[in-house]
């Protein structure tokens, strides 16, 4: 990707959107793209099950209303169970990825435990066989239609901390999705991790930190929906994170990914026209934009 051509996605995380239950506010799917599409963001993540229409020919005709391409979608699903097979489960999503065009699954370590808050399991040496094994069978089958899998570290599932992106860094050949917010909270540098693994990065969820509230979080002092509730996230450019830095590693990698606005948010109420997330986005992309501008200057 040159800086010229950067391609900047929506996921509709970031207007409050989320699969965990009594989440907060839902917005419905129209007014997410509507306002994405004002954005000038031609594509979205799905969201979780249920936003978008679930028959793959609907979900495809609702992202076209709106001119919109569809990235593909965060998919948690249990790997660290030997008694479970993931694959039925990924073969019936990429249905969807198929009738709209797809091509990224955004895995997800789930641990088989309601929410994010819970405390997971630990695994020994033979759970994380199970989970490198479940790695490439999901990869291969997803390869096999076309589409990309990258896994999410992600706060409360089983890739969670440094030590965990590391096992699977060296267990597998996946890629990543460079979460800069969930890699900082689990103890990961995401600035060091675009410079030292942009080989291994295939999509990445931009979002910026408001390290206090994050240390309260990864302190165990609040939980990290009330992280959210208190302002951990803020529009890029304007916390803790050097996003600048991640940005420009990747675009100057080649990367030719989708750098997708995804910052987790949690809506009480219906916000206003151009109030609530559509404001906070439009600072974020602004800022994308900008760096790339930098980058194509020099």
């Amino acid at each position: 990707m040159s800086a010229k051509n950067v391609k900047i996605a929506g996921a509709p995380i970031s207007w409050g959107v989320c699969e965990v239950p009594n989440w907060g506010h839902q917005m419905t799917p129209d007014r997410v793209l509507t306002e994405m599409a004002e954005l000038g963001l031609g594509a979205t993540e799905f969201g979780p099950l249920g936003f978008l229409p679930v028959e793959p020919s609907d979900r495809a005709a609702a992202l076209a209303k709106h001119g919109m391409e569809a990235v593909g979608g965060f998919f948690p699903i249990v790997i660290h169970n030997p008694d479970f097979d993931p694959i039925p489960a990924v073969l019936e999503e990429l249905k969807s990825y198929a009738a709209s065009g797809a091509k990224t699954l955004v895995l997800s370590a789930e641990t088989g435990l309601e929410g994010y808050d819970t405390k997971r399991p630990d695994l020994d040496a033979a759970g994380w066989a199970t989970v490198f094994k479940n790695l490439e069978r999901i990869k291969d089958a997803a390869a096999a239609q076309g589409v990309t899998t990258v896994l999410h570290p992600h706060v409360g599932t089983m890739v969670e901390t440094e030590a965990d992106v590391m096992q699977v860094l060296n267990g597998s050949t996946i890629k990543f999705c460079l979460d800069t917010g969930h890699m900082i909270i689990g103890g990961t540098d995401p600035v060091a991790f675009a410079k030292n693994h942009a080989d291994r990065v295939a999509h990445s969820h931009l979002k910026d930190v408001n390290l206090a509230v994050a240390d309260r979080v990864q302190s165990g002092e609040i939980t990290y929906y009330q992280g959210i509730l208190e302002g951990m996230y803020v529009p890029l450019g304007t916390g803790d994170v050097d996003v600048r830095s991640i940005v420009r590693s990747l675009i100057q990698a080649d990367y030719d990914g989708w750098f997708v606005l995804e910052q987790d948010n949690v809506i009480i109420t219906e916000p206003g026209e151009g109030q609530g997330p559509f404001a906070d986005a439009k600072a974020s992309v602004e800022f994308i934009r900008a760096v790339a501008a930098e980058l194509a200057a020099e």
